[in-house]
């Protein structure tokens, strides 16, 4: 197991106990950076009660309903990523920027009652499942390589900087969760991806998603996202 593939950043005594983060619109992967601005008072607690104790933050995406009652405990995807802060910054009027590293998927076990104007929840992290061989994973490397290539504009900066990022070492899993990251796909999409515990599988369908795009692309002759992507909102 390489150390893209396990979960070495967790804390050695990850207990799996996590304060969740759920929002509406954004689904975070390993191995992605998210940048985010805190500025909720229930969340700006919990990032500071992070920053005291694990450094650790749970995304969980609000299932659809969310706006009837977001200032209670909304339903979450049981599919969550569990990240790392690796930076933040306190601003004038006490809300935060912060730079999130995603670790690892989690599937969230149940909540814990609460304690806090925040929400905590138990989770087990889940282990993916590699392909079943190098062939294999040199396959669907490949096939995701050519594809996403195509949604990227094709200037040498953005080729060179791709090719930088992603040299023919990186785990299929990797490759996976940092294009569907980094496409502007519909939430949903994303979702589905976040919570497909086998390499390949996600593989194949995030191959199959890009190829849809491709198709709308060419119909409506629109060009790709730039490369690298910009910033969230959130």
């Amino acid at each position: 197991m390489t150390h893209h593939e396990g979960h070495a950043d967790l804390p050695a005594d990850f207990s799996g106990r996590v304060r969740l983060f759920p929002l509406p619109n954004l689904v975070v992967f390993p191995h992605a950076i998210q940048p985010l601005h805190i500025f909720e008072p229930r969340y700006v607690e919990m990032l500071e009660d992070a920053l005291r104790e694990d450094q650790l933050l749970a995304m969980a995406l609000l299932k659809p309903g969310w706006e009837s009652c977001y200032e209670e405990r909304p339903e979450v995807y049981p599919a969550t990523c569990v990240g790392r802060i690796l930076a933040e910054a306190q601003l004038a009027d006490g809300t935060y920027n912060l730079v999130l590293q995603g670790l690892c998927r989690a599937a969230i076990e149940h909540e814990l009652p609460a304690e806090h104007a925040y929400r905590m929840a138990d989770v087990t992290v889940i282990n993916e499942q590699p392909p079943a061989s190098e062939a294999q994973q040199d396959r669907l490397r490949q096939a995701l390589t050519q594809r996403f290539r195509r949604q990227v504009p094709e200037s040498l900066v953005s080729q060179e900087h791709f090719s930088l990022m992603y040299g023919a070492d990186v785990p299929v899993g990797v490759l996976t969760d940092v294009i569907a990251f980094t496409l502007d796909l519909a939430t949903p999409l994303k979702q589905d991806l976040l919570s497909e515990p086998s390499t390949t599988e996600r593989a194949r369908k995030l191959i199959r998603i890009l190829d849809r795009v491709a198709e709308l692309r060419a119909d409506k002759d629109v060009a790709g996202p730039p490369f690298p992507p910009k910033f969230s909102d959130n």
